[in-house]
C-alpha cells in the first residue's frame, strides 16, 4: 500500500501521542479505579508537572528496538534475532531502560537473560521456554507502537514486524497483544472510524484466543451499553481482572481497558485518553497505546495544544547506553520512523522532508506542525514560542519567538539544551544519563529572521553557547536586523574541557526605532557540524547523583560494572567485565586518546565507533598483549603484540580510526595497525571498558576528529 499523503503529521502526532499517553499515565501507575476517583474526582489532564519528564520504559522500548530495522544485514531477511540484538545492544545490564525485576518476575528481565545466555529469539520470550505467567505479562504491547507507525496503513506488515519483534520477550497472548495493537496504530492512518479499527485489527489474532476473548466481551457489552464507560470497567474488573490471572501486570485485564477506552472514547483525543487513565492498573502503558493510536487517528489538529502538548515541548529522555541519543525530540523520533517506512515500502522520500531525513534528522526544522524541537528561552520580559507557517528559511514552517516586552539593552535567550543532569529533572525514572549533543570544536548553525519593520533596526541576534561545568557563556558576531534570513553561526573553540549546555541566539536590541513592547524573531534550521576536538578532565567533573542507587559520572551512559570518581581519575571495575561511553553515536573518523593505570588485574581498554554494547573496537591490554579487538556481537581479537607492561605505570593510549583503517599507539609509538575490510564499523561514541576482575583508572581523555570532506 502506498504511504498516505498525510503521512508525516500523523507520524508526528502518533508518537506525540504515545508519550502524552505515557506521561498521563506515569503518576498514577499502578493505582486502581477507586484510589484514581477519591484523590482526582475526574481526571481531565495531566495529574502531575514535571520540570522534565525522565526516561520511561514505555518509549525507550520503542525508540530502540525499530533500530534493529537499520541495524539488520539485510532488511529482506529481518526476523526477531535482529530485534535481540537491538535489546542487547541499546539496553544497560540490569538498570535503567526497563523494570528489571528478576529472572521468572519480569518479562523483559528473563528475556534479556536468555538471550545473553544463548537462547535465541523467540524461544527467548516463548511460553515453551518461561511459562505463560512470564511470557504473557504487558510489554508485549507497551514497546510496539513503531511497527504500526513504520506500516501506515499496511496492517499485515504491521502485523508481521510486530509478531517478530514480541516474539523475544514475549510469547502466546503477549505476542497477540503486540500485534493488535501495532494493527490499530496502522489502520488509524486510513480508517475514520475508531470501531472500524479495532474491528480490522483483531482479524490479525487468532479469534479463539484469550486476548480476542476480552476484546469481544468489551464490544458486545458497548453495543448494549454505550452510555456510561464506568459499568463496562467494572465488568471488565470483574470477569477479566488482575485477580483472573498469573504473573504480575497480565496483558488481558490492561487490553479490555485499552478496548473499552477507544470504544467509549468516540475518536476523540482527549476523552479517550482520560477514560483510560481513570481506569487503572498499567496507566502509563495502557494510555501510551492508546494516545498512538488516537495521535495518528486524529491528528496534530486534534490533540489540545496548551493542555497536552506545551508541557512536553518536544522534549523526550531515554536511557539506553548511547547518551548522544538519549537527549531527543519527538520530530527526531517521528522522522526516524518515517526513515524505516519508506525504506520498507520501497518509496522515494518526497521533499523537503528527503533532505531532513537523509541529511539532518537530528537539526531543528519545525515542519511538523506544531512542533518546537524542544527550543527553550530565558527573557526577562517574558516569551512566547510557538510553530508557524508564516515565514520559513526552508520548507513551509519556523518557530515563531516573541519577547512579550522588550526593553533596550536586556537580553533574551533562546536555545537547544544539549546536555542535561539531575538538576533538570524531578525525579531518576528509569535512570537516564546523558552525552553532550555538541562538543568543542564544532560549529553551531542556525537562521533568523529579525524583522525591523516590526522590531525597530536596533534589535539583533549573536549566537552563543552556554558551557555546562564552568557555566561560562560563549558569545559569536552580534547581528543586526536586516530584511530577509540572516544565518548565524558558531564554532566552538577547540580543546575544551567542558560540556556544552546549550547552544542557540541571544536577541536583545540598543533602542534604534524601538518603541518598546513585544520583540518577534522566527528561527529555523538550528543545527551543528564539524568534527570534535575535546579533553575530558576528571579533576574539574563530578558525580551525576539522582539518588542514592543512582549515581553515574557525568556525561558517560554505563553499561555494568562499579565506577566512581577520585583525585582527578576515573575508576572503573568489574566482577566480569565493565564498560561506559561518551560522545556522538555519528562520529565517524578521529582518534581517541586516554592514560591507563590498572590497579588490578590487567584487561583494561580505550573503546572506539561504540554503537552501543554489542558493537565498538577496543584497545588495550590483555595477556600480556596489547590488543585490537572488534565487538560484533562478542569480542575477537583482530590484532596483537607482546606487550611487557609494567605494574603500576600508567601508559597513555591512542586509538585511531579513518576509514576501515585502525591504528593503536602507546606513549606515541604505533605498535599496531590493522584494514578491517570485513563489514567495517563506520561510525560511533568512545568508551572505556574493562574484563576479568580488572579495576582500571582513565585521566587525559581527549577526541580529535577529522572534518569530513564537503
Amino acid at each position: 500500500m502506498k504511504i498516505p499523503e498525510d503521512y508525516f503529521e500523523r507520524v508526528y502526532s502518533g508518537w506525540l501521542g504515545k508519550v502524552i499517553g505515557i506521561r498521563l499515565g506515569a503518576p498514577i501507575e499502578g493505582w486502581t479505579y477507586e484510589t484514581i476517583r477519591n484523590v482526582f474526582g475526574e481526571l481531565d489532564g495531566y495529574p502531575a508537572s514535571y520540570r522534565n519528564f525522565a526516561a520511561d520504559d514505555d518509549s525507550n522500548g520503542p525508540l530502540f528496538f525499530v533500530r534493529a530495522l537499520e541495524d539488520c544485514a539485510d532488511l529482506a531477511k529481518f526476523d526477531a534475532s535482529d530485534v535481540a540484538n537491538a535489546l542487547l545492544n541499546y539496553a544497560p545490564f540490569e538498570h535503567g531502560f526497563f523494570w528489571w525485576g528478576g529472572y521468572g518476575v519480569s518479562t523483559e528481565h528473563t528475556a534479556y537473560l536468555n538471550l545473553r545466555s544463548g537462547i535465541p529469539a523467540p524461544r527467548s520470550g516463548s511460553v515453551e521456554q518461561n511459562g505463560a505467567a512470564v511470557a504473557e505479562q504487558i510489554g508485549g504491547q507497551i514497546f510496539i507502537d513503531p511497527w504500526g507507525l513504520v506500516a501506515p496503513g499496511d496492517p499485515e506488515l504491521a502485523a508481521k514486524l510486530a509478531a517478530k519483534a514480541a516474539s523475544v520477550t514475549h510469547g502466546g497472548n503477549g505476542v497477540y497483544g503486540g500485534v493488535f495493537i501495532a494493527c490499530c496504530i496502522s489502520l488509524a492512518f486510513v480508517e475514520r472510524d475508531i470501531r472500524t479499527v479495532v474491528e480490522k485489527a483483531l482479524a490479525f489474532i487468532p479469534a479463539d484466543c484469550e486476548y480476542a476473548r476480552v476484546a469481544r466481551a468489551v464490544m458486545d457489552f458497548h453495543d448494549r451499553r454505550p452510555e456510561n464507560w464506568r459499568d463496562c470497567f467494572q465488568f471488565v474488573h470483574d470477569h477479566f481482572g488482575y485477580d483472573k490471572y498469573p504473573g504480575n501486570c497480565h496483558i488481558i485485564p490492561n487490553a479490555g481497558v485499552i478496548i473499552l477506552s477507544l470504544l467509549y472514547g468516540g475518536g476523540d483525543f482527549s476523552r479517550t485518553l482520560n477514560i483510560c487513565n481513570m481506569c487503572g492498573w498499567d496507566t502509563d502503558c495502557n494510555v501510551g497505546n492508546t494516545g498512538c493510536i488516537l495521535g495518528v487517528f486524529v491528528g496534530p489538529e486534534g490533540i489540545d495544544y496548551n493542555k497536552y502538548r506545551a508541557p512536553i515541548n518536544d522534549f523526550l529522555a531515554a536511557s539506553s547506553v548511547v547518551g548522544s541519543l538519549n537527549i531527543t525530540d519527538l520530530p527526531f523520533g517521528a522522522s526516524y520512523f518515517a526513515k524505516m517506512a519508506y525504506r520498507l515500502a520501497g518509496e522515494e522520500i518526497p521533499q523537503p522532508w528527503r533532505e531532513i531525513l537523509e541529511n539532518r534528522i537530528d537539526s531543528c526544522h519545525f515542519e511538523y506542525p506544531g512542533s518546537t524541537h524542544a527550543i527553550r528561552g530565558r527573557a526577562p520580559g517574558g516569551f512566547q514560542i510557538r510553530n508557524t507557517d508564516e515565514q520559513a528559511r526552508s520548507g513551509t514552517r519556523s518557530l515563531k519567538i516573541t519577547v512579550l516586552h522588550g526593553a533596550p539593552g536586556a537580553e533574551s535567550y533562546f536555545y537547544r539544551q544539549t546536555y542535561y543532569g539531575p538538576e533538570d529533572f524531578d525525579d531518576s525514572r528509569y535512570d537516564p544519563f546523558f552525552s553532550p549533543l555538541v562538543y568543542p570544536g564544532q560549529t553551531v548553525h542556525m537562521s533568523v529572521l529579525l524583522d525591523p519593520e516590526k522590531n525597530g533596526e536596533g534589535v539583533c541576534a549573536q549566537p552563543y553557547v552556554k558551557l555546562g561545568i564552568s557555566g561560562e557563556i560563549l558569545r559569536g558576531e552580534k547581528t543586526h536586523a536586516a530584511g530577509g534570513w540572516q544565518e548565524l553561526s558558531f564554532t566552538v573553540p577547540a580543546g575544551l574541557s567542558d560540556r556544552v549546555q546549550e547552544t542557540g541566539f541571544i536577541l536583545s536590541t540598543d533602542g534604534k526605532g524601538f518603541s518598546g513592547g513585544p520583540l518577534t524573531v522566527y528561527l529555523d534550521d538550528l543545527y551543528t557540524d564539524g568534527a570534535p576536538d575535546y579533553r575530558v578532565d576528571f579533576s574539574k567533573e563530578t558525580m551525576a547523583f539522582w539518588h542514592n542507587l543512582h549515581q553515574d559520572v557525568h556525561q558517560f551512559a554505563r553499561l555494568k560494572g562499579l565506577t566512581y570518581l577520585a583525585d582527578g581519575w576515573l575508576h572503573l571495575s568489574c566482577g566480569d567485565f565493565g564498560e561506559m561511553y561518551t560522545g556522538r553515536h555519528d562520529w565517524t573518523d578521529y582518534a581517541f586518546t586516554g592514560t591507563l593505570c590498572p590497579a588490578t588485574g590487567e584487561d583494561c581498554f580505550l573503546n572506539i565507533r561504540v554503537q552501543g554494547a554489542m558493537r565498538s573496537y577496543a584497545a588495550g591490554f590483555s595477556g600480556g598483549k596489547l590488543v585490537l579487538e572488534k565487538n560484533l556481537y562478542g569480542y575477537r581479537t583482530l590484532c596483537a603484540v607482546d606487550f611487557a607492561r609494567e605494574p603500576g605505570r600508567a601508559y597513555t593510549l591512542t586509538v585511531a580510526a579513518h576509514g576501515s583503517e585502525l591504528t593503536v599507539s602507546v606513549d606515541g609509538k604505533t605498535l599496531l595497525t590493522w584494514n578491517d575490510a570485513e563489514a567495517p564499523i563506520r561510525t560511533g561514541a568512545m568508551g572505556v571498558s574493562v574484563r576479568a576482575g580488572t579495576h582500571c583508572l582513565y585521566r587525559d581523555l581527549s577526541v580529535v576528529g577529522e572534518t569530513p570532506a564537503k
